[in-house]
C-alpha cells in the first residue's frame, strides 16, 4: 500500500505463554517487557528516545501462542527503525534494576486485577476449561506467587532457548519496495543463527458432558459477570469462519439477539456478546455480559434459552442481513496498514492460505440457511457448556440454583 509514505510491520516469535514452565507462569510476559529495557549500548530511556526521534513506535507483548513485536514508522526511517528492532532482539540489556521494576509492576497489576469480578470470571473460566495445571489456565502475566519466583536467569533462559529464526515470521505492509525489504532483512539473517525451537503440542481441553454452573463469590458485588462457553474450533478449521458467520446474529454485533434482549429490551447490561475464539491448537466459544446483580438469574435464563433456540430461529431475512453486514465490514480489512498486517499475521500464525480472505468471502456469499442451522446445531449446545458467574453469593446464589439449568458449584481459586 503506497498511498502514504508509512510502514507497519510485525515480527512474531511463536510459542509465547505455551513455552512457559507450568510451575512458573509469567516468564514469557517478562521476556516481552524486558525487550524494551535497553540494548547493549543503550539504556531503556535512550532506546525510547531513539525510537521517538525517528517518529516510530515499537510495541512488544506476549500472548498465549506468541510474542509480538509490532512496529510502525515513516518510510524514510524504515531501515533505521529495523536496526533498532534488531538491537533489541540480538543485544538485550538484561538490566537487573529494570527487571525488578517490571516484576514488581506485574505483581502489583495482578493484585489489583484480583478485585475485578470480570478478571475472576475469566480466570475461573480458564481454570475450569483447561484444568488448574494447564499453562493456559493462567493469565499470560502469570500469578502473584509465580511471578515472585521468576528470576532474571529464567528470562534469559527463555530467550536463549526460544528466540530463533525457525520460530519467527516477519510481516510488512506499506510503502517500501520488496527488494528494499529483502535487502534490509539480510542483517537479521547474518546475526540470527539457526536454532531448533520445539513448539509444544498444546493439549486441547475436553468437552463438557453436561451443563454446570460455577459461582465465584464476590461479596457485595453490584454487578454479576456471566461467562458461558465450551470448546470451539482452531482458527484454521474449515468450519471456523462459517461458525463465525453463524454466530453473527446471536452475539456478533450490536443488533444481535443477546444484546437486543439484555441491553435494549431489559436494560440489564451495557453490552452482551458471543464469539468463536480460534487459536492454533484449539478454539473456544464464549458468550457473556456484566449485568445488574438483581438481574443475574433472569440474564442467565435468557442466555440459556437464546442459545438453545438459536439453531432453529434464524430466518432467510436474518441471513441476508448477516451477509450484507459482513460484506460491508470486510472492506475495512484493507483500509489500514494495521489491518493488512493483521491478515499477514493470521497467515503466519495459523498456517492459513495466502488467499484465505477471498476464500472466506466466498464462504460468506454461498452459505445457505440450512447450513447456518446445521452449524448452530453442531456447535451451540447449551447442555454441554459451562456457566461462570462472578457475583454476590449471599443474594444471587439461591436464585441461580433455582434456574435448574445445571448443577451449581461454588468455585474457589
Amino acid at each position: 500500500q503506497t498511498e502514504l509514505p508509512l510502514v507497519q510491520f510485525s515480527l512474531i516469535l511463536k510459542g509465547g505463554q505455551t513455552l512457559d514452565d507450568p510451575e512458573k507462569p509469567g516468564v514469557a510476559n517478562l521476556v516481552a517487557l524486558m525487550m524494551k529495557s535497553g540494548t547493549k549500548d543503550m539504556t531503556a530511556q535512550e532506546l525510547e528516545e531513539a525510537i521517538e526521534l525517528l517518529g516510530s513506535s515499537i510495541n512488544v507483548y506476549a500472548a498465549p501462542e506468541a510474542i509480538f513485536f509490532e512496529v510502525s514508522c515513516l518510510d524514510r526511517n524504515f531501515e533505521k527503525t529495523l536496526d533498532l528492532l534488531g538491537k533489541m532482539i540480538f543485544e538485550p540489556r538484561w538490566d537487573p534494576k529494570e527487571f525488578e521494576i517490571y516484576k514488581k509492576r506485574t505483581i502489583s497489576t495482578l493484585t489489583q486485577r484480583k478485585a475485578s469480578p470480570e478478571y475472576q470470571a475469566q480466570i475461573a473460566y480458564n481454570q475450569i476449561l483447561f484444568g488448574k495445571d494447564h499453562i493456559l489456565s493462567f493469565p499470560v502475566a502469570g500469578c502473584e506467587s509465580s511471578v515472585a519466583l521468576i528470576t532474571l536467569d529464567d528470562v534469559k533462559k527463555y530467550y536463549s532457548s526460544n528466540f530463533a529464526p525457525n520460530a519467527a515470521s516477519f510481516q510488512i505492509a506499506g510503502y517500501p519496495a520488496r527488494k528494499r525489504v529483502v535487502a534490509s532483512m539480510k542483517v537479521f539473517e547474518k546475526k540470527w543463527p539457526a536454532e531448533k525451537v520445539v513448539l509444544p503440542a498444546v493439549k486441547s481441553p475436553a468437552s463438557s458432558k453436561k451443563p454446570v454452573i460455577y459461582f465465584v463469590d464476590v461479596p457485595g458485588a453490584k454487578q454479576s459477570v456471566i461467562r458461558i462457553g465450551c470448546l470451539g474450533l482452531p482458527r484454521n478449521h474449515p468450519d471456523f469462519y462459517p461458525a463465525t458467520v453463524m454466530n453473527y446474529r446471536l452475539g456478533g454485533n450490536f443488533n444481535s439477539v443477546l444484546n437486543m434482549i439484555l441491553r435494549e429490551e431489559k436494560g440489564y447490561t451495557y453490552g452482551a456478546s458471543s464469539y468463536f475464539n480460534g487459536m492454533k491448537n484449539f478454539g473456544l466459544f464464549i458468550a457473556g455480559a456484566s449485568v445488574r446483580s438483581n438481574a443475574t438469574e433472569e440474564s442467565l435464563r435468557i442466555f440459556h434459552e437464546s442459545i438453545q433456540k438459536y439453531p432453529t430461529e434464524t430466518t432467510e431475512e436474518d441471513l441476508v442481513f448477516t451477509k450484507n453486514a459482513l460484506l460491508r465490514s470486510n472492506a475495512m480489512n484493507f483500509e489500514t496498514l494495521g489491518s493488512l498486517v493483521d491478515i499477514l499475521d493470521n497467515i503466519a500464525l495459523y498456517n492459513l492460505p495466502v488467499d484465505y480472505v477471498q476464500k472466506e468471502l466466498d464462504v460468506l456469499q454461498k452459505i445457505t440457511l440450512d447450513e447456518h442451522h446445521a452449524l448452530a446445531k453442531k456447535y451451540l449446545n447449551p447442555e454441554r457448556m459451562i456457566y461462570i458467574i462472578a457475583g454476590d453469593a449471599a443474594t444471587q446464589l439461591p436464585k441461580v440454583q433455582a434456574t435448574g439449568i445445571g448443577e451449581v458449584v461454588q468455585y474457589v481459586f
